[in-house]
């Protein structure tokens, strides 16, 4: 048995650092280390309640709108209101925006680099993918780049600015737009949803979004050339290196539900455990210490009755991170989670195939893009200017609010208790916070320590690359991690 440091990772939000034993060639255990401490929980405490809009934001430059989101559901839920309709359509595209972008960032710039590295040079397909996606060179970055841009717009025109927006609000968004504005909505959207059918899929978003079993997907790339477009080409990569069998995770999934109105939510909310899917059971949600840099607790705890304050004299910690649990599961959560629970066959089928792995991860993150795109497109076109996008609501003096949302990378929830008018608690779980967890009381390792169980390291590696694509599978924002 023999152990290496991996870290610090490139293309990576944040600070990761994951300890690999390894044993005959593979990885036999890790242990996953959040390394940076910043300690926004605290900030928080005796705030004014609506200060945790300014605040809560700046945790993460690239995925803020989602953390506004949550804060301002939170403050929601202490007033007991629901937004009007403009604001559940402005606030959605909003985050959809940004989430979107995410997912496009992550595989141009994150994900598909590590392909274009010297060590697949004898790889037949080696010198296209090198010019296509080879870091800050790949001819893929000077087309997405200027799409995601122009995408962007609608981030200046909906929200004032990225990150950090101050528009949206317990009540709905500050910001109405008119008319004209609302053609320029559309107009942006219908834009980037030609880049993605002409650049990322090469075909029709309703052909990919028909997609629905694997049978259906293979006949669909046996139809074109591998490299005809960049799905293709990572399907082909994928075939090639059998990404289906690298980065298993735990089976279990988590999604709090995406883009709702007062109808519903386009991806349904859900808890799958065990292959029995239920209603999400937030009293169930809890923070485990064990093994985390902080105040030893006597047992976990709801967020709600949560701590963060460091802690140093932990000898069995190594790493900043707490140990989130749904009912002492080990949940996974993103996109392949937001599928599963939202019934998309093609991704049930994949995940009844292979579990949850590094193919199956990036192909629901790609349906997404593919999915919500013409969402946006129909809730750009519902607004009316001439109706209400926020109502004007007071603050209560005490009480308490829970916000739940969906980032690019998965569920994300804000707990918030409010007495004599100031912030007394507030507590934070990421989507990474689930994925990149450390081992919990009962020694159970978080998602990602599960699915680098069994990667394969080659001889003389240091920073294995199987496990760079099991990490960027995930697509990690450690800066929400550690909050």
């Amino acid at each position: 048995m023999s152990r290496i440091v991996a870290g610090p990772f490139n293309r990576v939000e944040g600070d990761l650092e994951i300890a690999l034993d390894i044993q005959n060639g593979k990885v036999d255990s890790a242990e996953v280390n959040s390394t940076l401490y910043r300690g926004f929980e605290q900030i928080m405490l005796g705030k004014a309640p609506l200060d945790a809009l300014v605040y809560t934001p700046r945790i993460c430059g690239i995925c803020s709108v989602t953390q506004s989101v949550a804060a301002a559901r939170a403050l929601a839920d202490c007033m007991g209101i629901e937004m009007p309709r403009n604001g559940q359509l402005a606030t959605n595209l909003i985050l959809a925006n940004e989430n979107m972008t995410d997912l496009l960032t992550h595989f141009y710039l994150f994900f598909m680099p590590d392909f274009a590295r010297d060590l697949y040079a004898d790889k037949p397909w080696f010198a296209e993918i090198s010019n296509r996606f080879k870091a800050t060179s790949g001819s893929a970055t000077a087309v997405m780049l200027p799409a995601r841009a122009v995408f962007l717009h609608l981030m200046g025109l909906m929200a004032g600015k990225w990150p950090h927006t101050l528009t949206i609000q317990p009540d709905g968004s500050a910001r109405a737009i008119d008319r004209a504005e609302r053609i320029r909505v559309v107009t942006i959207i219908s834009a980037f949803r030609k880049f993605l059918e002409s650049e990322l899929f090469g075909d029709n978003l309703d052909t990919i979004n028909s997609l629905s079993s694997i049978d259906e997907l293979n006949a669909w790339q046996a139809s074109k050339s591998w490299d005809h477009s960049d799905f293709t080409r990572f399907l082909h990569i994928s075939e090639e290196l059998e990404l289906h069998k690298l980065g298993k995770g735990p089976g279990n999934f988590l999604s709090y539900g995406a883009y709702p109105l007062t109808e519903g939510h386009l991806f349904a909310p859900g808890q799958l455990i065990k292959g029995k899917r239920t209603d999400v059971t937030i009293s169930a949600v809890t923070e485990d210490h064990a093994h985390s840099w902080l105040t030893p607790l006597s047992a976990p705890v709801n967020p709600m009755q949560g701590e963060t304050t460091p802690d140093l004299d932990n000898d069995n910690a190594y790493s900043w991170c707490k140990s989130p649990r749904l009912d002492n599961h080990v949940m996974e959560t993103g996109a392949i989670a937001r599928q599963m629970l939202n019934r998309n066959p093609l991704i049930e089928a994949l995940v009844a195939a292979n579990g949850a792995n590094v193919h199956s991860r990036i192909v629901a993150r790609l349906l997404e893009l593919a999915s919500v795109i013409p969402a946006m497109q129909t809730w750009a076109k519902a607004i009316d200017p001439s109706a209400p996008f926020r109502h004007e609501t007071k603050l209560p003096d005490s009480a308490r609010g829970i916000g739940l949302v969906e980032a690019a990378r998965g569920s994300l929830g804000h707990w918030i208790e409010i007495k004599k008018g100031k912030i007394s608690q507030y507590q934070i779980v990421a989507p990474t916070s689930w994925n990149f967890s450390p081992r919990d009381s009962f020694g159970i390792p978080g998602a990602l320590e599960q699915a680098l169980e069994g990667a394969p390291v080659r001889p003389g590696e240091t920073e294995p690359v199987a496990v760079q694509h099991i990490v960027r599978s995930f697509d990690p924002c450690m800066a929400c991690t550690v909050h």
